[in-house]
């Protein structure tokens, strides 16, 4: 306990930020090994684990070896030899090796002469992050953005599923789902306190059965200097929960939901279950998303804030939600980007699909927060996202198209977006057929990005290499959905 007591007081006091910060931790902790972890262009972390003995000043400015075409959408094989890059401020000693572990988190490099932090590979995810940050500090408009996910996740005590020529199917259970109430537990019993469908929100326990986990999880995230801000049980039954971050900028932050992501799987694997996040792997009850709040501040105040305008909103952040609503059909493709998220963002549900801004009303796309008058509070949240973005180039893109709201003074009203402070779902249908909608499926996200993408290309942030192979893979994650039947399609044509 003193030893992980005395690391978070050095993440406390700040984030170890030289070359000699990881190796004095490195010795103090008795360190056995060096675990290198990077993200690929999905979002899925990576790592590559070394002897504490290959530790020195070197890896830092010289990087170390990995194969590039082994990891998706990097590299081709006769170009595969590329750098990672350790980052030293993100130094942790890693809660889930048997051995001291020092892990690392990485950008990637390509090899070559010069200094390597100025080998810039176009499509790594970590520094495309960076570049968003160097370019808002470019424009003027501000020198910081803060970011603020709600990440959602289902955690699970039994997952199974299988795909074959002819048969697929998928499983999975929590103690507490209201399809329970009729089971035995593994002592023949059954206890009651499943959640119903739909009337999970803030239910407290024997009801709420993960609250002790969760806690635990809060319990290592702190540990490793990720501050939490609140835990709780989500709407869905089958232990949909929610553990929310306090906003950081727009590296840091991406930086800690890949670490977020790490710990609650880990967590829950330690403890016999599973997680997933998944935006919608249950039927009839609602999906997960990862609400995003967002502003930008400049010489350390908030820009966001002016109690002349609507919901207390500077024109500037008008116009950034401008930008994000004009160009969010293109956003979902990274926000929204896999074929399972569209069976979240559905017309007639409770989901965000409304191209539309409102203060505190929950059925449009962008929501501006009412909790406080405070100017340092004023902040304005897309609500499409999903956790399975990757969120270095999920907060850089919405970054970037908030920011070309800004310098373009898109606004948000004359453009028709609203500001709609009523609940957009019951409008009649004439009427709600003038609200444009976010897109339908990953194609037409897809199908949006291509024809909108030069809002991203700004300041080199994104490249056209990342884009081109972002939309590549996600063209091939799309094609066996179209190809294969459907379950449900034996139940509807069978016998016809």
């Amino acid at each position: 306990m003193r030893a992980e007591k005395h690391i978070l007081k050095r993440r406390e006091e700040d984030r170890p930020a030289t070359v000699d910060d990881v190796l004095a931790l490195a010795e103090e902790r008795d360190v056995r090994q060096i675990d290198l972890k990077f993200v690929d262009l999905i979002g899925v972390w990576q790592h590559k684990t070394m002897s504490v003995s290959e530790l020195s000043r070197g890896m830092f400015s010289e990087g170390v070896g990995f194969d590039g075409s082994s990891v998706r959408g990097f590299q081709s094989i006769d170009e595969s030899d590329m750098l990672l890059v350790p980052d030293p401020a993100t130094a942790i000693i890693d809660p889930f090796f048997a051995q001291p572990t020092l892990s690392l988190i990485c950008s990637v490099a390509e090899p070559g002469p010069g200094p390597i932090g100025a080998r810039v590979y176009p499509k790594d995810p970590r520094q495309t992050a960076t570049r968003a940050e160097d370019y808002l500090r470019s424009t003027g408009f501000a020198d910081t953005s803060y970011w603020g996910p709600e990440l959602e996740f289902f955690i699970l005590d039994d997952i199974r599923f299988g795909n074959g020529p002819n048969s697929a199917f998928y499983s999975f259970d929590a103690e507490e789902a209201a399809w329970n109430t009729g089971t035995a537990n593994g002592q023949g019993k059954n206890l009651g306190s499943k959640i119903p469908s739909k009337g999970g929100y803030n239910r407290t326990p024997p009801n709420d059965h993960t609250s002790e986990l969760r806690s635990e999880m809060v319990r290592q995230m702190e540990e490793l200097g990720l501050a939490v801000e609140s835990h709780t049980h989500e709407v869905a039954t089958a232990a949909q929960v929610e553990i929310d971050l306090r906003y950081d900028s727009l590296l840091n932050m991406a930086d800690k939901v890949m670490t977020y992501k790490y710990i609650v799987r880990n967590m829950a694997h330690r403890a016999g279950k599973s997680v997933t996040f998944m935006p919608k792997p249950l039927f009839g009850d609602n999906g997960s998303g990862m609400h995003v709040h967002q502003s930008l501040w400049r010489d350390g105040r908030p820009t966001f804030a002016d109690a002349k305008n609507y919901a207390g909103l500077s024109l500037n952040a008008l116009y950034y939600i401008g930008g994000l609503l004009t160009h969010a059909p293109a956003l979902l493709a990274l926000t929204s980007p896999t074929t399972n998220s569209y069976k979240r963002l559905v017309p007639g549900y409770e989901a965000p699909v409304n191209i539309a801004f409102s203060k505190r009303n929950r059925s449009a796309a962008v929501r501006i927060p009412m909790y406080s008058e405070s100017p340092a509070a004023k902040r304005v949240e897309f609500r499409p996202p999903d956790c399975l973005a990757n969120p270095y180039l999920a907060f850089a893109a919405m970054m970037l198209a908030g920011v070309d709201g800004i310098r373009n003074k898109i606004d948000p009203i004359e453009a028709g977006f609203g500001p709609m402070d009523f609940n957009i779902y019951e409008l009649p249908a004439d009427q709600k057929s003038k609200v444009r909608s976010v897109p339908g499926s990953l194609d037409e996200a897809l199908d949006a990005l291509e024809a909108d993408h030069d809002f991203l290309l700004k300041g080199g942030v994104f490249t056209p290499e990342l884009i081109e192979a972002w939309v590549a893979i996600k063209r091939e994650e799309a094609e066996p959905i179209k190809v294969r039947p459907h379950p449900y399609e034996f139940q509807m044509y069978y016998d016809m």
